[in-house]
């Protein structure tokens, strides 16, 4: 498949495939769920008023763009060990300037303005080193939404300040026993919620 931005358009195509890719492997239970967010994401899409409250947060709240910085100890570091004394820059995004301190922000800002938009009153997450939780939670605390975390005991224990951030946050961080305790059960119980 060619990346020419036209073609980029056109995909996924009706049945959710990138070119011979993709497609929709859930649980029959989530389809009409899914189902509606494909139809409501259809139409918020080619919303202009949504792109611009969207894009309006993610440069007053989010922080968007954050910066890129040149690692020059790190350049030096790679062009010594090469034979010819050439190599690469070195430049890291630096999405740890973002607000709530990760990457996680850029894609629940926009997940949880489209809930609301859906009429949507909770969100539901899961995590497990807790930085979607608190991505999640700071989104839902800026929109006012609920929010509800699942979160393996053993990930809560380890990651003890992300759960209170969370929780400063507003959100409901449900701790999860099952299993090994970690990221996978608490999916498990984010997909039963």
């Amino acid at each position: 498949m060619s990346d020419s931005p036209n073609q980029l358009a056109s995909v996924p195509n009706e049945r959710g495939y990138f070119g011979a890719y993709g497609g929709v492997f859930v649980p029959e239970t989530l389809i009409a769920a899914l189902d509606q967010l494909t139809d409501e994401y259809k139409r918020t899409k080619a919303d202009p008023a949504f792109k611009v409250e969207l894009a309006e947060l993610q440069r007053d709240y989010i922080g968007r763009p954050v910066p890129l910085q040149y690692a020059k100890r790190l350049t030096e570091h790679v062009r010594a060990n090469t034979t010819d004394g050439k190599g690469a820059q070195v430049w890291l995004k630096r999405e740890d300037l973002a607000h709530s301190g990760a990457h996680k922000i850029n894609n629940t800002i926009g997940q949880a303005l489209l809930a609301k938009r859906m009429g949507k009153p909770r969100i539901i997450a899961e995590t497990g080193a807790g930085q979607h939780g608190v991505g999640t939670a700071t989104a839902c605390a800026l929109l006012g939404l609920d929010c509800e975390v699942y979160m393996g005991t053993e990930d809560m224990r380890r990651q003890r300040p992300n759960v209170v951030r969370m929780e400063l946050l507003g959100a409901k961080v449900r701790g999860v026993e099952s299993g090994d305790r970690t990221l996978k059960d608490a999916l498990n119980e984010a997909m039963r919620d």
